[in-house]
């Protein structure tokens, strides 16, 4: 039996190739809304972020997710993913 192969992503603030389960999927939706993708099966374009406080603060200040998604990007989003990352 072959061993499960472990799927990489990129972060989009610090470069680093990480297992899927290691980062947060932030998705635009078909409609134009942004949500926080925990399942990984949303509909639209995505991207990942690492799971750690200093990565989604320097995503907001450098508008990391605004240019990946090509849209913008409210505070409220920014503390719904802190709020995520440290359940």
């Amino acid at each position: 039996m072959k061993p499960k192969k472990i799927v990489l992503r990129t972060c989009i603030v610090t470069k680093e190739k990480l297992p899927k389960k290691e980062l947060l999927r932030i998705v635009r939706t078909p409609e134009g809304n942004v949500v926080v993708d925990e399942t990984g099966k949303v509909n639209g374009r995505g991207c990942y972020i690492k799971k750690t406080k200093e990565v989604v603060e320097k995503a907001r200040k450098g508008e990391h997710i605004k240019r990946a998604l090509e849209v913008e990007i409210s505070n409220e989003l920014y503390d719904e993913i802190l709020n995520i990352i440290e359940e």
